[in-house]
């Protein structure tokens, strides 16, 4: 059975990134070796990820070794620090499909980059990246940027984990 995995602003090759969201690591070398494994540690070969932006600041060649190397059937959603390459470079460094703006996912999950604006009364929960470090405490949003999931990709089924429980402390309020 095929799981579903999400992540975004990986960065890989981006140092400066390791002090502007107070990344743990020494380098980017240590950096990128850490996402590489724990990507690689939950993603099966034959499992789907959605990489919601901001992947590599690296040149096509160290970008493609990258992709290439991480297990999964890769979907990527443009980020801003990824507009400035063609879909098609995209899909020769190793991503299966590249989609340059938001999707709805099963109906009801609004994939992007950035997070969007919904409320209340929208039938719809983002799951974003962008922001970093910040997470909504809101039942319609979640961050699967690399700092609110520990480096590694979350899976669709801890993320309706999550919305559910926040349903339901919603319901006792």
């Amino acid at each position: 059975m095929q799981d579903i995995y999400f992540i975004s602003d990986m960065h890989f090759g981006h140092s400066n990134i390791i002090k502007y969201e107070n990344r743990p690591f020494k380098n980017i070398k240590e950096m990128d070796a850490t996402i590489i494994k724990n990507w690689n540690s939950v993603v099966k070969k034959d499992d789907k990820v959605f990489v919601l932006g901001d992947i590599s600041f690296y040149d096509k060649e160290k970008t493609a070794e990258i992709i290439y190397s991480l297990n999964g059937y890769k979907v990527l959603i443009l980020g801003n620090h990824d507009n400035e390459r063609s879909l098609h470079w995209w899909k020769s460094v190793g991503f299966d499909e590249v989609i340059n703006y938001s999707i709805i996912y099963n109906d009801f999950y609004i994939l992007s980059h950035e997070p969007m604006y919904l409320n209340d009364n929208m039938p719809y929960m983002n799951i974003h990246g962008h922001i970093h470090n910040l997470k909504y405490e809101s039942k319609q949003f979640f961050n699967v940027s690399v700092e609110c999931i520990d480096y590694t990709p979350i899976s669709f089924e801890k993320i309706k984990e999550d919305v559910v429980s926040k349903m339901k402390l919603e319901e006792l309020k």
